[in-house]
């Protein structure tokens, strides 16, 4: 998504939020445009290798420090951050918690957790993290390699953050 227009078009559609990449990171003008004109219907996506964000398909590493980063785009009203380590995505290794952790617990807007989630573990650890603000994950292709459950996950994520 590049463009007020589109971000228009897919709410008038019903969408509930839209997700913007890298167009955030090489344009925040238009992120902080974006924030101001659709409230609570905008949220990042952020790819990061080692903390630092990754663009255009990973191909790009930037300077920017992940963290940092997060912390401007919350200040222009993002509903949410989409945290994807590329070290680790659909390599089916175990999503990485402690980075995860650590940029929630440096934002007031939540996280969701992608990259490397490999089966029921990796959604139980996340849960087990869920005060610090972590409110969901993205998973690919561990559910269409089988190792993953998706309804086993959603009863799972749903028992634990019951309790």
């Amino acid at each position: 998504i590049r463009d007020l227009e589109t971000i228009e078009r897919y709410l008038d559609d019903g969408i509930g939020w839209v997700v913007i990449g890298t167009a955030a990171v090489k344009n925040p003008g238009f992120l902080h445009e974006a924030c101001d004109a659709f409230p609570g219907h905008i949220i990042v996506g952020l790819d990061a290798r080692d903390g630092k964000v990754a663009t255009d398909g990973w191909s790009k590493i930037t300077g920017h420090d992940v963290v940092d980063l997060a912390k401007r785009f919350q200040d222009y009203g993002v509903e949410a951050i989409i945290y994807t380590d590329i070290g680790r995505d659909g390599m089916l290794t175990g999503v990485n918690i402690d980075a995860t952790v650590n940029l929630a617990r440096a934002l007031s807007v939540p996280v969701i957790a992608s990259g490397g989630i490999n089966g029921l573990d990796d959604v139980r650890n996340l849960c087990a993290v869920e005060g610090e603000g972590i409110i969901g994950v993205v998973t690919g292709r561990a559910i269409y390699e089988g190792s993953l459950d998706f309804v086993a996950a959603q009863k799972l994520a749903e028992e634990l953050s019951a309790a």
